[in-house]
């Protein structure tokens, strides 16, 4: 029962009243129940279920994206979403977003079935994607080199080592793959950014499926802030599950965010990166680029 309390609660975002009737128990029971149960998922399912994909999977990874989209050296694709919250008393201001409405971040980074293998969460909602990126432990491991194996394989004469796929709000690094800057672009490159734009969509319908099976990422939660990020996180371990086990998804069910994408960024910034970092990250892009052009 303690189970069905918090995952009606999360599917439902159901008032604790109505849940308290539903269910026959107390309001103040569903109150602790739903928060025990986040809890042990978080503790016990989330390590099992989100973590950086091992070396035989990092191989299925990269495979599935080159048959699907024919996109090389792919591991994830990346990108924020936010989860909508009530105005909070301390600093209001910074989780004000660009949409008009209070939320903090989640970042994340999905496989080609569309499962998280990285999350970050709590963010505030004003902060630019790439800022949510340096701040998080991934820009540490990844910088490291040490959360993915050191596979390159040469395009155009250019090493080109994994990477995720990134939209434009993200800065230029050798381990993101974004899109050109929509200016005075060649038939090359628009080629490029639509090739990628599809192969990066796979994020997008992770959101959309996240969030139409859990619905309280939809609405307003009136929980501190902590306590919605661990919502947020349970639900993105509850939605791993539900991908692995194949459950049935109705893609009517699936909930679709405004299209718009943050303002580009990271294409002149540093963002923690060295010169020489940047220039591999531009003879990365327009390697594939070109390599692209041939086919």
């Amino acid at each position: 029962m303690r189970v069905a309390v918090c995952l009606w609660r999360l599917a439902t975002n159901i008032e604790y009243r109505s849940l308290s009737n539903l269910f026959g128990i107390g309001i103040s029971t569903c109150c602790v129940v739903t928060q025990e149960v986040i809890t042990a998922i978080n503790t016990v399912l989330k390590p099992i279920f989100i973590k950086p994909p091992s070396l035989a999977y990092c191989r299925t990874i990269t495979q599935a994206f080159r048959d699907k989209w024919r996109f090389p050296q792919v591991v994830g694709a990346i990108d924020g979403s936010y989860i909508p919250i009530k105005a909070p008393v301390d600093s209001p201001s910074h989780y004000y977003n660009r949409k008009g409405q209070y939320s903090i971040i989640l970042q994340a980074v999905v496989d080609h079935k569309m499962k998280f293998w990285d999350v970050n969460i709590g963010q505030p909602g004003r902060v630019h994607d790439s800022r949510v990126l340096s701040l998080s432990s991934l820009f540490d491991h990844m910088q490291a080199n040490d959360i993915l194996p050191q596979w390159t394989e040469v395009f155009e004469d250019v090493n080109v080592p994994l990477f995720l796929l990134g939209d434009k709000a993200y800065p230029m690094l050798p381990w993101i793959v974004k899109p050109y800057p929509d200016r005075g672009l060649s038939a090359e490159q628009v080629s490029f950014n639509y090739r990628q734009s599809q192969a990066r969509m796979v994020v997008e319908r992770a959101f959309g499926r996240l969030k139409g099976r859990w619905r309280c990422l939809i609405k307003p939660q009136d929980h501190h802030i902590t306590l919605v990020s661990q919502v947020t996180a349970a639900c993105c371990v509850l939605h791993n599950l539900c991908e692995e086990q194949n459950e049935e998804f109705d893609e009517e069910d699936n909930y679709v965010e405004d299209e718009d994408e943050e303002e580009e960024g990271g294409e002149n910034e540093n963002d923690g990166q060295n010169e020489q970092g940047q220039q591999w990250a531009h003879a990365i892009r327009n390697a594939l680029c070109r390599y692209f052009a041939r086919f």
